[in-house]
């Protein structure tokens, strides 16, 4: 891990980071909040710490993944609320995989949270807060030019990869990986001839829903969504489960 903190101008501020520009070119630091939203930021909320468990299980989730063979964003941690990550051209999707029924798949089709898909479901929103993300198909971002065929097949297929590896990963420290949201960007080279398709993003408690193997205690945002409390606590269970050291840094 770098100890630099420098970085330009601020470039975008959303729900739970704020993204400011590389002093490298091509660089962004993207730098982790506390802040809590829900439900199309109609709840809001501090889960306080939040924003350290963030950047340090999304540095080792990337690297797990990298090892893997999947291209990430992800370049080095800065400190303990700040990564540096390569700047891309973010692909307007949010990648849906649910393991599990659970959150709007439950409300939108009337069915039991917690019952077991016979496969991995990937499902495609439109990145756009003001219209709710709303579900996509396939043929919605083919015909409005959001990706191509090609790139659809590769989002495919690096999202059934990511899944098995991440199920794994967390089943090995008794946790099951209900459901999660990814995105993808275009990384372009640098005389922009041509670009790789790459994971980018975050991986966190934020983005995704962890149970408990055998209690089926969550461990994730949904503790805020649902006023269980203990947020931190359990963000911060999933962390110590992973073998990440949450202390401070000077």
């Amino acid at each position: 891990m770098s100890q630099k903190t420098l970085k330009g101008e601020k470039l975008y501020e959303g729900k739970a980071k704020i993204l400011f520009q590389g002093t490298e070119p091509g660089t962004i630091v993207q730098h982790f909040k506390d802040d809590a939203t829900a439900f199309n930021a109609q709840k809001k909320g501090t889960i306080t710490g939040k924003g350290i468990i963030n950047n340090k299980i999304t540095e080792f989730v990337m690297i797990n993944l990298e090892r893997i063979g999947i291209p990430t964003h992800f370049i080095d941690r800065l400190n303990d609320r700040e990564q540096l990550v390569r700047e891309v051209e973010i692909i307007p999707l949010e990648v849906i995989v649910r393991n599990i029924v659970a959150g709007t798949m439950a409300k939108r089709l009337g069915l039991e949270e917690g019952r077991r898909l016979d496969r991995p479901l990937i499902e495609f929103s439109l990145k756009d807060d003001d219209l709710g993300d709303p579900l996509l198909a396939e043929e919605h971002i083919l015909s409005l030019d959001l990706a191509d065929d090609e790139e659809l097949s590769e989002i495919f297929d690096m999202t059934h990869q990511i899944n098995d590896f991440l199920r794994g990963m967390f089943a090995g420290v008794g946790i099951e990986l209900v459901d999660f949201k990814l995105e993808y960007g275009r990384l372009y080279d640098e005389d922009d001839a041509g670009y790789v398709l790459i994971l980018a993003d975050e991986f966190s408690p934020d983005n995704c829903r962890l149970w408990d193997l055998k209690t089926g205690e969550k461990l994730d945002k949904d503790r805020f969504r649902r006023d269980l409390g203990g947020e931190v606590e359990a963000y911060e269970e999933v962390a110590r489960r992973l073998g990440i050291s949450l202390e401070t840094e000077e």
